[in-house]
């Protein structure tokens, strides 16, 4: 069956997560996506190398189902080529400051004077109209300014994430901002920017933590792995790793209780509710850590079960790799790609449409793998192509 957005063109001038997992969300639902990088190869193909050729494990994710084509659109001839790509598409992705855009004939007003249904997708640091419009930023910039890695760690050294959770969130905003475009120009017949902004996304996810500082001024500092608004809520060893427990709310906490066979937690006005709990959750994390360390971590996830308390195990990326569920679930594809080794466990869509569902269907692209193909669509020659290409064009 082919996807929902099956006839819709993308073209992807993204970079690094929040612009080509935008695109490449859109393709695992049938769009058709160009990844249009540098001649040589755009930066973020070479993150984490896992492929002879320094490809690397970062573009196997963001460019699965892509097709691939190199140009330079800072060249007159190139800007050329951009307009006629825009001619046949339906979607342009650019996460590149504003001046760039224009340079490349990718802002807004550039490419609806082209086609004036087109839809543009971008993304910034920090979004347009503030006085740090033109700054440039990444994933971690966010977290930092966003308060998410001042509360993160221990206090006096802030610990930001290991995973870009910015960028992701990012693409995720931007994929569903242009689905709902996409939506608006079937009933209106118009196109219009989508706008997403790194910054924007952590301070959305960090909202509560936000409000609740703006309203009682609260001034939290970190506290570990320790949560602050319920309890247990915590990272504790065990005697052959680590677990988190995770209680929030009064039936959980109860559960908890009854598993430690001490109902006095229940009763003492210092664990009234979760509130109370986050407050004194030291004294509630000492007491699990003293249930945990005579269990393995099998012995106290079964328990925890048992009693439904929620509960995992801290994995290594080896050990989440060979989870029971995760394979059993089928979560990952294993994709190959020339001068790799071993095919990439990429994840499927993570998202399941029961009648439209999503996914993926060929690896990313090597360079400018189908730059020719895409070219002669447009209707240039393989002489004009390979003058192109003698002036670094394509």
């Amino acid at each position: 069956m082919d996807g929902i957005l099956n006839g819709i063109r993308v073209l992807d001038f993204g970079r690094y997560i929040a612009g080509p997992f935008c695109a490449a969300l859109l393709g695992d639902f049938g769009a058709e996506v160009i990844r249009i990088e540098k001649l040589d190869g755009s930066e973020d193909r070479f993150v984490a190398p896992v492929a002879d050729g320094g490809e690397g494990a970062l573009f196997m994710q963001m460019n699965r189902n892509k097709l691939g084509m190199t140009l330079n659109p800072m060249k007159p001839e190139g800007r050329e080529v951009v307009k006629q790509l825009v001619k046949t598409a339906d979607v342009v992705v650019a996460n590149l400051p504003p001046e760039t855009l224009v340079a490349m004939g990718l802002d807004y007003a550039s490419l609806k004077a082209t086609k004036p249904e087109i839809i543009l997708t971008t993304v910034s640091a920090f979004g347009h109209g503030g006085p740090y419009s033109n700054r440039v930023g990444f994933d971690g910039v966010a977290q930092v300014m966003a308060g998410s890695v001042y509360m993160t760690g221990e206090p006096g050294r802030p610990m930001r994430a290991a995973v870009a959770w910015v960028d992701f969130g990012t693409a995720l905003s931007c994929a569903f901002g242009t689905m709902a475009a996409l939506m608006a120009r079937q009933q209106t017949g118009k196109g219009q920017q989508v706008e997403g902004a790194l910054l924007k996304t952590a301070m959305t996810f960090t909202n509560a933590t936000l409000i609740e500082q703006a309203v009682i001024d609260i001034n939290r500092v970190s506290t570990g792995n320790r949560g602050q608004t319920s309890a247990p809520s915590d990272v504790i060893q065990v005697k052959d790793g680590w677990i988190v427990v995770h209680v929030v709310g009064q039936p959980l906490y109860e559960r908890w209780a009854k598993l430690m066979g001490e109902p006095e937690w229940l009763t003492d006005p210092r664990f009234k509710d979760d509130i109370s709990r986050g407050d004194n959750g030291k004294l509630i994390s000492a007491r699990m850590a003293e249930w945990c360390k005579t269990r393995t971590t099998a012995e106290a996830l079964a328990a925890l079960e048992q009693a439904r308390v929620p509960a995992g195990p801290v994995y290594s990326p080896q050990q989440a790799l060979d989870d029971e569920h995760v394979n059993a679930m089928g979560f990952m594809t294993g994709l190959d790609y020339p001068g790799m080794h071993k095919n990439a466990p990429v994840m499927k869509t993570h998202v399941n449409l029961s009648e439209t569902p999503g996914s993926v269907r060929h690896r990313a692209p090597t360079l400018g793998e189908h730059t020719d193909r895409i070219m002669a669509e447009l209707g240039y020659s393989k002489a004009q192509v390979a003058e192109l290409r003698k002036k670094r064009v394509v």
